[in-house]
């Protein structure tokens, strides 16, 4: 696969539209020997200002010496925006494998939508390339959204308000409880401003 027809396949998927849930993710990662597992994360969510926050949080972890993985969404000009490591994205060649290595790991599962396709190919971009830790940006919501198969070190959930109803839900605390899945037992949470009816959910 050449990088134009991995851009190519990856523009065909965005037909499936978005389906939250686990299941598929979880097969593709399944099939890939769960890269996921082979880093630390953070986990960034909300309803604005996550991909500021998440960016944010890379350059100071690079900052300190480490090497960091970072996948955001959406991107402005080259798909690769989406996956970096240590603030560079992957080559042209890097991408066409990668998206031709997951295309594999497919298999019988369901046809994948694009975000849990493009979350497989970061996951194991970022275990390929040995990051220390990867600063991830939830899609949409947060308890179906394809990153959420993560144990991360700490989640951070910058603010909550009326986005994607949808899909979300039609209150901030029904979208409050769904951008809250990112929670879990025994890691800590960082919120931003967060109304007080989001914060008692």
């Amino acid at each position: 696969m050449s990088y134009l027809q991995s851009i190519e396949f990856l523009s065909r998927l965005q037909r499936h539209g978005i389906k939250l849930g686990l299941e598929t993710i979880d097969a593709i990662l399944n099939s890939l020997g769960h890269p996921e597992r082979r880093f630390h994360a953070i986990h960034i969510g909300g309803t604005n200002g996550k991909g500021s926050t998440a960016a944010i949080t890379a350059a100071i972890l690079q900052a300190a010496g480490r090497r960091v993985g970072l996948y955001t969404s959406p991107h402005l000009v080259d798909f690769r925006e989406r996956i970096r490591v240590n603030g560079e994205m992957m080559s042209e060649d890097r991408m066409a494998a990668l998206t031709d290595g997951v295309r594999g790991a497919v298999g019988s599962s369901p046809e994948p939508t694009f975000f849990e396709f493009t979350t497989a190919m970061a996951f194991r971009h970022f275990a390929d390339a040995g990051v220390d830790i990867a600063v991830v940006e939830v899609g949409l919501g947060g308890r179906f959204d394809a990153t959420n198969v993560l144990t991360p070190l700490a989640a951070g959930i910058t603010t909550i308000g009326l986005d994607h109803q949808e899909y979300l839900g039609g209150t901030v605390e029904v979208i409050a409880y769904e951008k809250a899945g990112i929670i879990k037992h025994g890691v800590p949470v960082v919120t931003g401003r967060i109304r007080p009816e989001a914060a008692a959910v």
